[in-house]
């Protein structure tokens, strides 16, 4: 018998056992890829896993999930590995490592695709866009398909076409008993109900399928202004967004100008505010569109012009990459008065590294048209949704830019909703979890307790089994 580090004794031929079921590899600590296939996106997060099973279809996921809940095992479940607090991994315990499974169909007649669950939202828009079709997703292209879908997937098209929920058909799933269902408004309507903003709380989703929609060549990008009109542009923008046409999304963000082209040098490491835009309308009504703003407040740098859907998705790629530390804070806002003008001022002006940002997402338009209990995510009535992310490749700079994000996320929280995002929060425990779900969370603890009773998949924002 060999031991390993966990939190159970595994018995070496039981690990046989697993390896001989897997078509993907097994990996422990020491064997040639674990350093590689342990890291997350957040460089924040160092977690050791016992095991890591780089499953390469969906036999090699049930086989992991019933490996995991007959050892007694902490299992993980990581798609894109981009989750904030680094809920994709764990110690000592099995992580299902799903970035081998990237198949994906796409089914131009239908428009739909067949999204397998290790996909990015690049892999998706490397399959879609030459068909001149898209599904609305997130903000950067490294972003996996999984963890984004689960929370409820706010993005460019959130006006346009709603939540990546709402464009969701179905989804193939391993629940924790090693079963493999189908889940969509006919089948497991339950189930497909709790996913839909529901997190990872219910199972191993293997793959998606996604309605697709006529985007190609959009008309986006920022736009700039100097710190000095934040106020002001934050008022027209919110304004402007509560009642623009659903083809218009911006979203408001606080930024240090990065010293690198295509800025202009004289504004590098500036504070600034911005708008980044998407008008996925006819192009040549995309001027007339974004007119009031720039006659308004003309911008002090105007990025925005036409531009293939993939390059707007990837436009911050390469200012966000791999292993920088992250520390994320988030809030729903039905509205912004003065005061919370203000305040975002204050913070705003305050960003402590270059990296770390505010970023206010609408989510009224097409994302309004389903009522709060329709799916899992409640926030139905919401019309911003807000995150404040501490950021920077140096540890340490934590503690300075995690009391920031802390001390801004208190101010404004007043003023909130009373809950946050799912996708963009940290691990906080039951109450947050609780609050992003409001009266929604007592139906999704009856579905968790019928599909995962004994909370198999608790590496998460948890939702704990109904009684």
């Amino acid at each position: 018998m060999q031991q390993y580090k966990t939190t159970v004794t595994l018995e070496e031929a039981e690990v046989q056992k697993l390896i001989a079921q897997l078509r993907g590899p097994l990996l422990r600590p020491g064997d040639d890829g674990y350093e590689q296939a342990r890291q997350v996106y957040n460089g924040m997060i160092d977690k050791h896993p016992a095991l890591i099973a780089r499953c390469v279809d969906v036999a090699d996921v049930m086989a992991a999930v019933n490996f995991a809940r007959d050892q007694q095992l902490t299992l993980a479940v990581r798609g894109g590995g981009h989750n904030g607090p680094g809920l994709g991994t764990c110690d000592d315990g099995l992580v299902i490592d799903l970035s081998l499974m990237k198949g994906i169909r796409v089914d131009p007649m239908a428009r739909t695709v067949r999204v397998e669950g290790g996909s990015t939202w690049g892999d998706v828009d490397h399959a879609t866009h030459p068909f001149g079709l898209a599904t609305p997703s997130g903000f950067i292209s490294s972003t996996g398909v999984g963890g984004l879908t689960l929370g409820g997937g706010i993005g460019y098209l959130s006006r346009t076409y709603g939540l990546t929920i709402d464009n969701l058909l179905s989804v193939d799933m391993v629940l924790a008993d090693g079963s493999f269902v189908t889940a969509s408004a006919d089948e497991h309507p339950d189930l497909f109900w709790a996913i839909r903003g529901g997190g990872g709380n219910f199972g191993v989703v293997t793959s998606f399928l996604f309605k697709l929609h006529p985007i190609s060549t959009v008309y986006g990008g920022p736009m700039l202004w100097p710190f000095e009109q934040a106020s002001e542009v934050m008022k027209f923008w919110c304004e402007f967004i509560a009642d623009a046409p659903e083809d218009i999304n911006g979203w408001f963000a606080f930024i240090t100008v990065p010293p690198a082209p295509p800025f202009p040098e004289h504004l590098h490491l500036q504070k600034m505010c911005a708008i980044v835009w998407c008008f996925s309308g006819p192009l040549e009504q995309a001027e007339a569109a974004l007119q009031p703003i720039r006659t308004a407040i003309p911008p002090a740098v105007d990025f925005a012009g036409p531009i293939p859907w993939p390059k707007l998705q990837t436009l911050f790629d390469a200012l966000y990459p791999k292993d920088l530390q992250w520390y994320w804070k988030t809030d729903f806002f039905n509205n912004l008065p003065t005061k919370a003008i203000d305040l975002h001022m204050k913070y705003g002006a305050q960003l402590p590294t270059m990296h770390s940002t505010m970023h206010l997402y609408p989510i009224n338009g097409a994302a309004h048209r389903p009522d709060a209990n329709d799916t899992a995510f409640s926030y139905r009535d919401a019309s911003f949704a807000e995150v404040i992310v501490g950021v920077d490749p140096d540890p340490s700079n934590n503690e300075r830019m995690t009391q920031w994000a802390r001390d801004y996320w208190m101010a404004l929280h007043p003023y909130s909703a009373g809950g946050g995002y799912i996708n963009m929060m940290m691990d906080e425990g039951t109450d947050t979890v609780q609050s992003a779900y409001r009266d929604n969370y007592a139906r999704l603890a009856q579905v968790k307790a019928t599909y995962d009773p004994g909370n198999l998949f608790r590496v998460n924002q948890n939702i704990k089994p109904g009684k």
